[in-house]
Parts: C-alpha cells; sequence; structure tokens
C-alpha cells in the first residue's frame, strides 16, 4: 500500500488525536453515563459506548496501517511524467480543466482533489507527459483528457 508523505502525516495526526483527545473524552462520558444507574434505556451511555468501539477499532487500524503503508517520496526522476502523488492539470475537449492529485485509497478521505491510484482515470494518466492524450474508458463511456501540467510536492 502506497502512500504519499503528506498522507502519512494525516493519518498519524488523526491517531494521535483519537488516541490522546477523542478516546479520553468518550471514556468520560461512557463513566459518567453508567454512574446514572439504569444503563439499559440511557442513550448517552449505549451511543458512547458505540463511539469507544468505533474510535478503539479505527485506533487499531491506523496503528497497522501506518508501518505497513510504503511511503512514497518525491524523487527527480518523477520529472516530467506523471506518477504517483503527482498533481495533474487536465483538460477534456469542451475546455473543462481539472486539477487532481493521484493518490491512494486512504488519502481520499476528505480530498476531492485527489484520486485513487487504481481509478480508471489514474490508471490512464500514469506515466504519460505534458501535451499527451489519456484516454479513460469506463463501463459507460470513453472520455479523453490533455495533461496540461504535472506538478510534485517536494
Amino acid at each position: 500500500m502506497q502512500i504519499t508523505p503528506e498522507g502519512l502525516e494525516k493519518l498519524k495526526e488523526e491517531l494521535d488525536y483519537l488516541w490522546r483527545v477523542e478516546r479520553p473524552e468518550t471514556t468520560k462520558k461512557v463513566t459518567w453515563a453508567a454512574s446514572l444507574g439504569d444503563r439499559s434505556e440511557n442513550a448517552d451511555y449505549h451511543y458512547n459506548k458505540k463511539r469507544l468501539r468505533e474510535i478503539d477499532k479505527r485506533v487499531l487500524y491506523l496503528r497497522k496501517c501506518i508501518v505497513d503503508f510504503k511511503v512514497v517520496h518525491y524523487n527527480p526522476y518523477q520529472e516530467g511524467k506523471v506518477m504517483f502523488g503527482a498533481w495533474v492539470e487536465i483538460e477534456n475537449d469542451n475546455g473543462l480543466k481539472k486539477r487532481l492529485r493521484i493518490v491512494g485509497y486512504e488519502e481520499l478521505i476528505g480530498a476531492k482533489d485527489h484520486i485513487s491510484m487504481d481509478s480508471p482515470m489514474a490508471k490512464a494518466l500514469l506515466h504519460k507527459e505534458v501535451g499527451d492524450v489519456a484516454i479513460v474508458q469506463t463501463t459507460t463511456a470513453r472520455f479523453s483528457w490533455r495533461i496540461i501540467n504535472i506538478e510534485y510536492q517536494k
């Protein structure tokens, strides 16, 4: 599994926040709700116990992933070609322009300008150069995009 350095840093920040801030706060809420007595109809208790399980599950997942990810750092050999981590500006025949970054699946959450390296668009763009046309074939249509610019965060 590949990830950009920025993506790995975000995951580490999320893990730190969950472990040091959200989990202790949620644990306090569970303790408080449990102290009220009857738990069978205690919505605060049930909701926060559920949230605590979700946090623990995500913490476990993040700890495993952070170790397993292969961080792809910028390398000068990438210049001029679309590769993992690239910001690519493209334009279609109708003049519609898009600026996208090719990343791993874990970096897609909350980033509307990122696309998965496994997506049809990314697969069509990979290894192309400025001026090349990428043909994106989906199950329903075929699109062509001309590469206008390629950038990397260094």
